[in-house]
């Protein structure tokens, strides 16, 4: 079991309570964690792992690794913060749900509601975050395939702008906020699908296990 302690991060529009589930099943494996809070539309990216390295060297020990683990939004502040702040040692990151490639759902709240996505929009949200280095960070993607929520009616209006049948399945499968193809990253150690929508993955106990088996081994339990 690993000893490092593990940091939290919520997605857009949420809070760091949210996260709360899943640190409770972390935590009865042993697992030693942290609930990290930032302010989603107000700050950009660049802010958001700012006030992580702050937090980190106000209560972390720098000679000891951390693991992350990042939610939606929450996924790539990890890949920002370990392309900005390489002094700290990260053993493991695992990403739940986060558009890697960018996101069709914030590509229209930026075109039609701006407010919507904030100040995460550019940098992030629209696929041009940090570049990922595999040999700085070693990264396991849990990504959803079951469509709920508000966000589908904004991913089955784009799919009926496209050709669906020249596309293959993935291509238009999502958890309601994210399609699968978005959460891919090349490099990645590991990707799994569960059958869980966005929000949902957060209070499922098997993304809960999973978590804990890539944060012990590198991989997930296939």
């Amino acid at each position: 079991m690993s000893n490092n302690r593990v940091i939290l991060i919520h997605g857009l529009h949420q809070n760091a309570w949210v996260m709360t589930p899943l640190a409770r099943r972390l935590n009865q494996q042993g697992f030693y964690t942290h609930q990290f809070g930032y302010q989603s539309l107000k700050n950009n990216i660049t802010t958001h792992s700012l006030k992580l390295h702050d937090w980190l060297k106000t209560h972390h020990d720098p000679s000891q690794a951390i693991d992350l683990v990042g939610h939606s939004l929450g996924g790539l502040i990890i890949r920002d913060f370990a392309a900005r702040f390489p002094q700290w040692e990260i053993n493991r990151a695992v990403t739940l749900g986060s558009p890697h490639l960018g996101s069709v759902c914030a590509d229209y709240a930026w075109r039609l509601v701006p407010k919507l996505v904030g100040k995460s929009y550019l940098d992030a949200l629209d696929g041009t975050i940090a570049p990922f280095d595999s040999e700085k960070l070693c990264l396991g993607i849990i990504a959803g395939n079951k469509p709920r929520g508000l966000g589908q009616l904004v991913l089955n209006y784009h799919q009926k702008k496209q050709s669906a049948e020249s596309l293959p399945p993935e291509q238009y499968s999502h958890d309601g906020t994210v399609y699968l193809f978005e959460t891919r990253l090349e490099g990645a150690a590991d990707h799994l699908i569960l059958p869980v929508s966005h929000t949902g993955m957060l209070i499922d106990k098997t993304v809960a296990m999973q978590t804990a088996y890539f944060l012990q081994h590198g991989h997930f339990k296939h």
